[in-house]
């Protein structure tokens, strides 16, 4: 083998720094764009939260601005004299005044504003019940062991048996009946129907918690202790039949039913929802439509003047050096940061120019339009229209709503034209939001519907949207209440 040296031109693309981080700026969410921006705020210097009132044009225009490098912060104010020597027994309040942090104008009111409020969990409201109820000190243990194992929604997230295997190591003489024993009592605590195994469980559990004088109260024990899946499934005939009642009376034995909470822990918990912060605004403003972007979602930022003043031009000692970095870093965040909320704007308001029916009638007026379209009509690449219109919302008349919602596939029409796969799904569910639930329209029905306005789908295609949207089929809408 011989080794040898070659030498050979070529051209290869790369990506700088700064067209990694403008990418990846402009396919965060917000959530993850206010983390990105505070922690770039926490790791430079050179950054800092804009306080000064103006509009964020003029805040964005203030932080590109060119800053001119000096040998000294002159400032008038900025700049506080420190004492060579401070005696020993002296305080930080003797030699600086006391400043409050951006946005607290009122030092009374910082210990009230920084208290957050200690929302009571499910576990604490059972075992401030169980400090109430008498226990002997075995069925206590017994009882946080069950009430440790309850998860948010009220039911146990161990089987009874798991629960029994792991506090045979505690008690060694411990038997099987005492759990079930101990779950029965915290069974009884408030909310209704908590530490259930399964549905059926907690639905019974509520209604033995009624007056025995509760009209229909044995019936419906009977329905959610065997007939549950029959119930679910709307299947009236047969619950009929299995019960020997009248159709008046399913229709009252299902009513209790429904009065009775799948989720009584949730009362205490409450449900772990998402909020959706929107990017942009979309309002009509004298008979025209605009979109402004959502100026809370990140804070204005500019260039720290009093550090940037300390760069010297020909000082090239490590210290120097660093801060021109992070200067330059800092106007690079600025610059990829104005630019990814510039072309947020530009793609929210190609799409609203396209989709004005969406705001004037709904989803049944969306029109079919796919990437390729919006990139086209801003001359970008149909990869950068995917990186905006992903985890980014909008708030319009008709609800906050993700961009990619706009973007649908399209179906021809009879005589020429197409429509929106959207407007489609949304005929749809408008026709069976409308329909008589005792007699539910299928598939083939819709289809015919569809067919009357010139729109050619096939059942197995509306079967298929309507499952997308969670629409159970015609024989499940069926109901005789």
């Amino acid at each position: 083998m011989k080794q040898s040296l070659h030498l050979r031109l070529g051209q290869q693309l790369t990506m700088t720094p700064q067209l990694q981080q403008a990418i990846k700026l402009l396919q965060m969410s917000t959530l993850d764009l206010q983390q990105e921006i505070q922690q770039v705020l926490d790791s430079n210097i050179m950054l800092e939260i804009n306080e000064d009132e103006g509009t964020p044009s003029e805040a964005i225009s203030t932080s590109e601005s060119n800053v001119e490098y000096s040998e000294s912060y002159t400032s008038e104010g900025s700049q506080t004299n420190i004492p060579d020597e401070l005696p020993t027994d002296s305080s930080w309040e003797d030699t600086y005044e006391p400043v409050l942090a951006p946005g607290i104008s009122n030092p009374e009111t910082v210990e009230f504003e920084s208290q957050r409020s200690n929302e009571a969990t499910l576990q604490d409201h059972l075992l401030w019940q169980l400090e109430l109820t008498i226990f002997s000190e075995r069925d206590h243990a017994i009882a946080i062991a069950i009430i440790d194992s309850i998860n948010n929604e009220g039911y146990l997230g161990n089987t009874p048996e798991e629960i029994y295997q792991g506090l045979q190591s505690q008690f060694e003489d411990l038997d099987f009946d005492e759990i079930i024993a101990v779950l029965h009592r915290v069974q009884q605590f408030d909310p209704p129907g908590i530490a259930a195994i399964d549905l059926s469980d907690c639905l019974k559990l509520q209604l033995l918690q009624l007056p025995e004088s509760t009209l229909y109260r044995q019936q419906a024990l009977l329905v959610v202790t065997r007939y549950l899946k029959l119930l679910a499934t709307h299947e009236q005939a047969k619950l009929l039949r299995k019960l020997g009642v009248t159709e008046l009376e399913l229709a009252n034995i299902v009513f209790l039913i429904r009065t009775l909470d799948p989720k009584p822990g949730e009362k205490i918990q409450g449900s772990s929802s998402e909020y959706v912060i929107p990017d942009v605004y979309v309002t009509k403003q004298n008979d025209v439509w605009q979109v402004n972007l959502n100026q809370d979602i990140a804070p204005k930022l500019r260039i720290n003047p009093f550090y940037s003043s300390l760069i010297k031009r020909a000082d090239n000692s490590k210290d120097n050096v660093c801060m021109k970095d992070h200067l330059q870093e800092a106007k690079w965040f600025i610059k990829n940061l104005h630019n990814r909320n510039d072309t947020l704007l530009r793609v929210a308001r190609c799409i609203i120019e396209k989709q004005i029916g969406f705001l004037e009638h709904g989803s049944i007026a969306m029109k079919p339009m796919v990437l390729r379209d919006v990139a086209e009509a801003l001359e970008l690449h149909e990869s950068t229209i995917s990186r905006v219109t992903t985890q980014k919302y909008m708030h319009t008349p008709n609800g906050i709503v993700e961009f990619k919602y706009f973007f649908s596939s399209h179906v021809s029409r009879e005589g020429g034209g197409e429509c929106s796969s959207t407007a489609i799904r949304a005929f749809i569910k408008e026709l069976i939001d409308n329909e008589n639930q005792a007699k539910p329209l299928s598939d083939n029905k819709i289809a015919d519907f569809l067919q009357e306005k010139g729109i050619n789908v096939a059942r197995r295609t509306i079967a298929k949207y309507r499952e997308a949207m969670f629409i159970s089929s015609s024989s499940q809408r069926k109901r005789l209440f």
